[in-house]
């Protein structure tokens, strides 16, 4: 199970780094895709394990395919 930590990890800074680039906050971010701000803070530090349908609504927020939210 510490490959699944690892990947948590990743996926959430990679949606960090998409959010930041696209000059979003935490909160801008979570309004725009319809969640909590602390889910996607969550989500960020690795603590949160995301639905796939959640990272189908994250990919959108950013304006991307589901392909490059794992491109790591």
């Amino acid at each position: 199970m510490e490959n699944t930590k690892d990947i948590t990890v990743r996926f959430g800074q990679r949606v960090k780094t998409l959010r930041l680039q696209l000059g979003l906050s935490q909160e801008a971010f979570a309004d725009k895709c319809g969640l909590d701000r602390t889910y996607i803070s969550g989500i960020e530090r690795g603590v949160r394990n995301p639905t796939l349908e959640v990272i189908a609504v994250i990919a959108d927020g950013l304006g991307i395919g589901l392909d490059a939210m794992f491109r790591f």
